[in-house]
């Protein structure tokens, strides 16, 4: 099978400069982080809309908020951590809590994201620490065509939000130009009410794999895309939940505090089901391959054929 790439790093740049062509609010704000999201054709074309501050990303998310109360609209890209960790009481208190229109795009998602740089670039919390925060809006786009589609529709969103992309070598999911489900859930499989298989962003290829075997073991899987993390598309989940009564969740992210916990949250409160959760274990990631990583730390096809099953057993035996 031939592997199609689809940066999520170009597709940030490629809608930031549609942005920007039919908008006089939109600039960029980089700190140090121009090369790396691949921003320099934007520089080229509006220099005097790029603010940029060298590795300063407290200041950066300061001046975004200066700049947002001013009625512009300001895209701060570069690696997720050092956005949602070393920025995080910026990100908090001085757009959060106003609720300013800033767009925080956050590089190297994952273990995915950061198989170049090791464990101090692989950022596997970040959407559990914006989950906390009142007022985030939470994308997690697959790849570099549905970045640009999700920032699309998301500008004029009111208040903060995020979008979570990668290193740059995601593979392609969706065909250009299928519209982001902006705030809503996205059946990618309907085989059957067995279990659901819910997922989001650079693990969606392996999980569609993963049906399609559990497909063959005669095991019918609903495969639901939640690109919005936050807010979560509760009726659209608990829909898929009342009918399967089990799912797995798959993330590139730690299994605390992201989409399996929300979605934990939800079973605990709204629909009751069986849940497996593939992700993190509550440890640090390792230099490595994509894939290979993945794979290593059980997110594999084969992981989420087990998780399946598992979670199959549990609603069983209820």
């Amino acid at each position: 099978m031939q592997v199609v790439f689809d940066s999520t790093r170009v597709g940030f740049t490629n809608a930031l400069i549609e942005l920007a062509e039919k908008r006089d609010d939109i600039v960029f704000v980089s700190t140090d982080s121009l090369k790396v999201v691949k921003g320099e054709p934007f520089l080229e074309r509006w220099p005097e809309r790029v603010v940029e501050l060298g590795i300063a990303e407290q200041n950066g998310v300061g001046v975004c908020a200066g700049l947002a109360s001013t009625g512009l609209v300001p895209y701060i890209c570069t690696y997720a951590g050092f956005l949602t960790m070393r920025a995080c009481e910026q990100m908090r208190t001085f757009v959060g809590y106003p609720k300013l229109k800033v767009r925080f795009v956050g590089a190297n998602g994952g273990l995915f994201g950061g198989n170049r740089e090791g464990v101090s670039h692989q950022f596997i919390e970040d959407i559990g620490i914006l989950r906390t925060i009142p007022g985030f809006t939470v994308l997690c786009p697959a790849d570099g065509d549905q970045v640009r589609q999700a920032m699309l529709a998301s500008v004029d969103i009111d208040g903060p939000v995020y979008i979570r992309i990668g290193s740059g070598r995601e593979e392609k999911v969706f065909p250009s130009g299928t519209p982001f489900p902006l705030g809503k859930i996205r059946i990618m499989a309907d085989q059957g009410d067995d279990v659901a298989l819910f997922a989001h962003g650079f693990v969606l290829n392996r999980v569609m794999r993963a049906a399609a075997v559990l497909e063959g073991m005669g095991i019918g899987v609903t495969v639901v895309e939640v690109a919005t993390v936050k807010p979560l598309d509760t009726e659209g989940i608990k829909a898929v939940l009342a009918r399967t009564g089990c799912a797995v969740v798959i993330e590139d992210h730690t299994v605390i505090g992201g989409l399996g916990s929300a979605i934990a949250e939800l079973i605990a409160e709204e629909v009751p089901a069986s849940l497996v959760r593939l992700g993190l274990q509550d440890c640090y990631g390792e230099s490595g391959f994509p894939d290979e990583l993945l794979d290593a730390y059980g997110m594999s096809v084969e992981d989420i054929v087990k998780g399946a099953e598992s979670a199959v057993r549990k609603k069983n035996k209820v």
